[in-house]
């Protein structure tokens, strides 16, 4: 079988090591800003601790709900700094990962996980550091027997997840920005974040400039053309 169709891919193409790290010091509501205002995960996918963050190229995995299988395997081919993505198909019946797998995904250096389905071993976890991002908890144990994909595009948190996107995660959720776009993105953060910054220099001296709110009414029709707040 062609390795292209193979459900297990080996190879893709992953975002650089220096845009990750650039983006790392961006919050993932920024990136979200300058990227349309899209790629952002479901609310329901949130850290396991509020301290936790990421930035790296994305490792996708298909797995069948409650079924860790295919997680074990993209373990074994993961690169330092990939943040596993797994589709679990928002399943809260049985964990995909524990401290175990955390503890394996440490000596690896990978960068995070993202699991759209339960977790466990919450404790551990967070004492560890390791990044973790899931949409729930649940004491129970995965099978590990049927099969799934890795390294194929998967949809998580209703989003569309592609191998090596940028995925960033942080308090405020996680966002991911297809690779093809990552360049532009991350070069548009910096103007974003100094144009808030002088947003804040100025309530700092008392001024406040909301012109923008007027016109956004203007054209909203909330306001007449001569009207103003």
């Amino acid at each position: 079988m062609n390795d292209d169709l193979k459900p297990i891919r080996r190879e893709f193409t992953r975002v650089s090591a220096a845009l990750a790290e650039q983006a790392a010091r961006y919050g993932s509501s920024l990136i979200a800003d300058v990227a349309g205002r899209r790629g952002a995960l479901n609310g329901r996918i949130q850290p396991l601790s509020r301290s936790m963050k990421f930035a790296g190229p994305a490792l996708t995995v298909e797995v069948r709900p409650g079924d860790n299988l295919m997680i074990h395997a993209a373990l074994a081919l993961a690169k330092p700094g990939d943040v596993m993505v797994v589709d679990g198909g928002a399943y809260l019946g049985a964990a995909l990962t524990g401290f175990l797998m955390v503890s394996q995904a440490r000596t690896g250096r990978l960068a995070g996980f993202v699991i759209d389905g339960a977790v466990r071993d919450v404790d551990e976890t967070c004492s560890s550091g390791f990044p973790v991002f899931a949409a729930g908890t649940n004491p129970n144990g995965p099978t590990k027997a049927i099969g799934g994909k890795v390294n194929w595009p998967i949809s998580v948190g209703n989003v569309a997840v592609n191998p090596g996107d940028l995925i960033i995660g942080d308090a405020d959720g996680v966002v991911v920005v297809p690779r093809e776009k990552t360049d532009e993105v991350v070069a548009a953060v910096q103007a974003k974040l100094e144009m808030e910054q002088q947003f804040l220099a100025g309530l700092a001296q008392g001024k406040v400039n909301n012109a923008w709110v007027t016109n956004a009414l203007r054209a909203a029709a909330m306001l007449g053309a001569e009207e103003s707040l």
